[in-house]
């Protein structure tokens, strides 16, 4: 198996490194070598947050160098368009529809860019757009956003849908199970159909 590399991107509060785990340990279950780091950066104050995922037979560095990625999973718009460069040619964007104000724009400093989709789908063929939050509401919880995103990740992936699950009923507390379980499925249902 070759390597595949994930770079994940949103704002600190969605869930992006909740959504690494679920990645790393579905691939450590499935007896990948796997590498993951992550860039907290002002994340409690709902900054940008990365984290690189990699695995294959044999990974050796943690990070994802620009051009490298495989995957890109925007969790919201704007991040997903700072971390384009990090997409390999013939990578799969695939990014959540929700936008969420930086502090620049929250201030009136700056303004958030209008045609941030556009932009984004001129990065890549392989481009899917996600309601992540209505699928999450869907789902019954509008914080299951990012499982919303690993769903959707998944169908691309040939790791067996029952260790998803698996991993999903391990990471989560038992009362969220559920409801991150359908938020995982509309996500994978939601590129399926694109």
């Amino acid at each position: 198996m070759e390597n595949t590399n994930i770079l994940l991107a949103g704002v600190g509060g969605q869930g992006v490194l909740l959504a690494s785990q679920i990645f790393t340990s579905v691939a450590i279950e499935a007896d990948l070598d796997v590498k993951q780091s992550e860039v907290h950066g002002m994340s409690q104050r709902g900054g940008s947050v990365t984290s690189h995922v990699r695995f294959g037979e044999k990974v050796y560095s943690p990070t994802i160098d620009p051009g490298e990625a495989d995957f890109l999973i925007g969790f919201e718009r704007l991040e997903t368009l700072r971390n384009v460069h990090c997409l390999k040619a013939g990578g799969t964007i695939i990014y959540n529809s929700m936008r969420i104000n930086p502090s620049t724009v929250a201030a009136g400093v700056a303004e958030y860019p209008g045609d941030v989709p556009e932009q984004i789908l001129a990065f890549g063929e392989k481009t899917f757009l996600v309601d992540g939050l209505g699928l999450a509401e869907q789902a019954g919880n509008t914080r299951s956003s990012n499982v919303v995103m690993v769903g959707a990740v998944s169908s691309f992936l040939s790791l067996p849908e029952s260790l998803w699950e698996s991993k999903i009923k391990e990471i989560l507390p038992p009362k969220l199970v559920d409801l991150n379980l359908k938020a995982f499925h509309l996500g994978r249902a939601a590129v399926k159909n694109s």
